[in-house]
């Protein structure tokens, strides 16, 4: 099955520019959900590697359901894939410096915005974006106050995590292939140590992506993962002011 479109993008934002002297792409895309007061505390949403899924967008729906204005920008310009081969390369397609470009731009367009009460964002993503949330927060410093990547894995996974200020939260699978629990807790104790910041990692009976309830890759748990979010939104509610 080849890739398609998204159905799901309804704003465009700016981004940063590239290179001063070249134009580019300067807009960003990207699904925005707003909580029934209209206002409320920011959030990204960051994607899989399958894109601008369904999931996504309703992920940011009950982020919104919740009080928070939820924006998840779109990393592959409007394509989903269906299958493992198709979100492999498009995610490999991806500079991680692009998906940075286009996450600080999405910053810049949240706390811009009128319905966004918070003076700060938080960010929580999946997969490739657990691994986005990570490197947004060590780019974005005191901008993000609060970081909960779900087993973050691929290109956007820091080196080093000195930048980060944001209290992060993550959720990890015992039983992941992607990313071994080992590794995962290694991750804990260097963001911890390298940023000073508050960090607390929970580990779950479960295998990767064991949060998406669309369960294309036959992972869904669904305690594990209401747990995971309960903890997860309890969280946002604390720290994103």
């Amino acid at each position: 099955m080849m890739a398609s479109k998204t159905p799901h993008q309804n704003v465009s934002f700016n981004l940063p520019t590239k290179d001063a002297s070249r134009d580019g792409d300067q807009q960003g895309h990207g699904y925005l959900a707003l909580p029934e007061s209209g206002k409320g505390p920011g959030i990204i949403v960051i994607q899989e590697w399958w894109g601008l899924v369904d999931h996504i967008k309703d992920v940011c729906d009950r982020l919104a359901a919740e009080g928070f204005v939820a924006l998840a920008p779109d990393l592959f310009g409007g394509w989903i894939a269906h299958d493992g081969d198709e979100a492999g390369e498009m995610m490999q397609n991806l500079p991680a410096e692009e998906g940075a470009r286009q996450l600080a731009g999405a910053v810049d367009f949240l706390l811009g915005r009128d319905e966004v009460t918070s003076e700060t964002v938080g960010a929580i993503g999946f997969c490739m974006g657990g691994g986005f949330v990570l490197a947004l927060a060590n780019q974005q410093g005191a901008r993000v106050s609060a970081a909960v990547p779900f087993y973050g894995v691929g290109q956007g996974v820091p080196g080093d995590f000195s930048g980060v200020e944001a209290a992060v939260q993550g959720h990890y699978a015992e039983r992941d292939q992607m990313f071994p629990v080992e590794k995962a807790r290694e991750q804990e104790q260097q963001i911890r140590e390298e940023s000073g910041a508050e960090v607390e990692y929970f580990y779950y009976d479960a295998d990767h992506a064991f949060h998406n309830d669309e369960n294309p890759a036959g992972n869904y748990q669904e305690a594990e993962a209401k747990l995971a979010w309960g903890r997860a939104v309890s969280f946002l509610k604390e720290k994103v002011r």
